[in-house]
């Protein structure tokens, strides 16, 4: 919230001036906010922490605030289950789960948004055989349209439910609480080194396929890459020194980076010298950690961001593309460009159901220019059937959407049953789901 009656984002693309702002502490009061709003007239939106560059919870209604959804409700180490409140921020779940003897198989690269605003909109990390966020979901609860409140599972009479709502959008009911199956706490080992372009390139398929989390990004206008290998371990635990953490993640890829980039901002010709230097600059590091310290980082440089999910047949060819694409484009970009993977999975609309996909995420400084740069990089991503992440920018709408998802025509037919009076619609569903 950043003032009465108004919302914005983290990254400042999308503010919203509600007709009302509330707090619900409960299921109940959730359900009591949707029946009131559906007597006035009104729509109604949850927000996350604000971390989706789109508006997929903007909304000029009802707005809820997921600050008093926040409590762990139960966790059971034998079962491995732990269900939590949609407005627990993953870094609560993550300190949770550790403190029980757990951890989540997979999970993206940061841990500030909440767990429904995180699942809803797809969240992923890389993996060669663990899927995103949502995929890990054992249960849903939610709060429908007509106030009714509903728990759904996968061995619930009505499957098709839980793999619509899982990736829901928000568009199927407000997400109250999420459960989610975890395992028995693991070691990672980080392996994290600069290579060469050609390098990661020419050694893709060995890199995707023998680890079990791989990821790479590169820094345009130059040769350089850093790439990030993870996989289980044994132990012992042997963490970065504290030294180091602060200085390669706080002061190098937060301090100085947003210096590097607030000079590229004032003066664009220096960027590329700026990532020639950061590319050479990067050193090589291993450690072995508890997953959720190896999978996220913190991220203080605020930037706008695209980010497409391709059949991951095409990342080689896809890649190369994007490299031609900057060599006949007079563009200055700071940022790097980052690539992932992950397995095919089921529910209906994750950018990764039916096929295993690759992931190609597109930034940029938030005050400079994005849209030839998005626009240009979006063609590419969209010849090869391209599926935009929920929560970030695009211009694709719902005739596009309806021939990359399957299950498209299902989940607008489902909505319809649930929602048939958009109580949870805005812009944003309209364009991306139509009417």
């Amino acid at each position: 919230m950043t003032s009465a009656g108004s919302w914005r984002n983290w990254a400042g693309t999308v503010t919203a001036r509600p007709a009302r702002m509330r707090m619900p502490g409960s299921t109940e009061d959730v359900a009591a906010e949707i029946t009131k709003a559906a007597a006035d007239g009104l729509r109604v939106k949850m927000t996350g922490s604000g971390h989706s560059f789109t508006p997929t919870a903007s909304t000029d209604g009802v707005l809820l605030s997921p600050s008093g959804l926040t409590e762990i409700r139960s966790v059971d180490a034998r079962a491995g289950l732990i269900t939590v409140a949609a407005g627990c921020p993953l870094s609560k779940l993550n300190e949770v789960l550790y403190a029980s003897g757990l951890s989540l198989t997979n999970m993206g690269d940061i841990q500030v948004q909440t767990v429904a605003g995180a699942t809803q909109t797809g969240t992923h990390g890389t993996g060669r055989a663990s899927g995103s966020m949502a995929a890990q979901i054992a249960g849903l609860e939610l709060v429908l349209a007509d106030g009714s409140i509903m728990t759904c599972s996968a061995s619930d009479s009505q499957p098709e439910l839980f793999d619509a709502a899982r990736v829901g959008l928000g568009a199927l009911g407000v997400v109250t609480a999420v459960t989610f199956r975890a395992e028995p706490l693991f070691l990672l080992t980080a392996r994290e080194e600069p290579m060469q372009w050609s390098e990661v390139i020419s050694r893709l398929p060995e890199l995707t396929s023998d680890n079990e989390h791989f990821e790479f990004y590169w820094f345009p206008h130059s040769e350089g890459c850093l790439t990030k290998r993870n996989n289980r371990s044994p132990g012992p635990a042997s963490p970065l020194p504290g030294w180091r953490h602060w200085l390669d993640d706080e002061f190098l890829s937060n301090s100085v980076f947003r210096a590097a980039c607030q000079l590229g901002y004032l003066a664009p010709a220096t960027i590329t010298t700026l990532n020639s230097l950061a590319s050479r600059a990067l050193s090589a590091r291993t450690y072995t950690d508890a997953p959720y310290k190896v999978f996220t980082s913190p991220r203080r440089v605020r930037f706008k961001e695209q980010e497409y999910a391709i059949p991951a047949e095409h990342l080689a060819e896809v890649l190369g593309e994007i490299r031609a694409l900057f060599n006949r484009r007079d563009w200055r970009i700071s940022f790097p460009i980052e690539v992932r993977v992950a397995p095919a999975d089921t529910m209906w609309l994750s950018t990764a159901t039916g096929r295993d996909s690759a992931y190609i995420a597109f930034h940029v400084f938030h005050p400079a220019p994005h849209e030839d740069y998005f626009r240009e990089t979006e063609a590419i991503m969209t010849a090869v059937g391209g599926r935009p992440h929920w929560g970030k920018m695009h211009t694709r709408d719902a005739d596009y959407l309806r021939g990359v998802y399957p299950r498209f025509g299902d989940f607008l037919a489902l909505r319809d049953r649930l929602d048939p009076e958009r109580r949870f619609g805005n812009a944003y569903l309209r364009q991306v789901l139509g009417s």
